[in-house]
């Protein structure tokens, strides 16, 4: 089945990496593609340490999409591919239990990853896959059995906190 956690809200990543670690707990593989974001999260760290937990590669760190070059934006979108069909074959071993696709949502919105290859992916596995991002395409809630979306109500950026290491990143 398809999870998707979407909205303006904190917990998006969280709630996918928490299932994460649940299907893990019960020794079925888990493969974790992350789009729009580096190396360096909290979640990125502790899942390394999880038996049977596959984090596909990411570069060490990534710029605001807003902030790329036409020529990073090509770079940045044929890097957005090929994590996909990574993701996408790996998760189509028979030991996979769950592929989590964080900030795909984004990625497609942005432009950064076609929405088709996302519905490609999606009507060829047969293991449980998280999707995750602000904004779906309406195609993929159309596609999810489970719709989650997250609303913020006061966050501390508000008023200017930033980011704090192990809560937003």
């Amino acid at each position: 089945m398809v999870h998707l956690y979407c909205g303006e809200g904190k917990g998006k990543t969280t709630a996918a990496m928490g299932l994460a670690l649940r299907m893990a707990g019960r020794d079925r593989e888990v493969v974790v593609a992350q789009f729009l974001k580096g190396s360096d999260s909290g979640e990125r760290l502790a899942l390394a340490q999880v038996p049977g937990v596959r984090l596909l590669e990411v570069p060490e760190k990534v710029k605001f999409s807003f902030r790329l070059t036409p020529e990073e934006r090509e770079a940045e979108r044929v890097r957005n591919i090929r994590l996909l069909a990574q993701a996408r074959e790996a998760a189509a071993a028979p030991a996979c239990g769950l592929l989590v696709l964080d900030e795909v949502c984004a990625a497609v919105n942005t432009g950064l990853l076609p929405l088709e290859d996302v519905l490609d992916c999606l009507d060829v596995l047969s293991c449980e896959v998280v999707l995750t991002g602000r904004d779906p395409a309406p195609e993929l809630r159309d596609r999810a059995d489970y719709l989650t979306e997250m609303r913020k109500v006061r966050h501390p950026f508000d008023w200017g906190v930033r980011a704090r290491t192990g809560v937003e990143r």
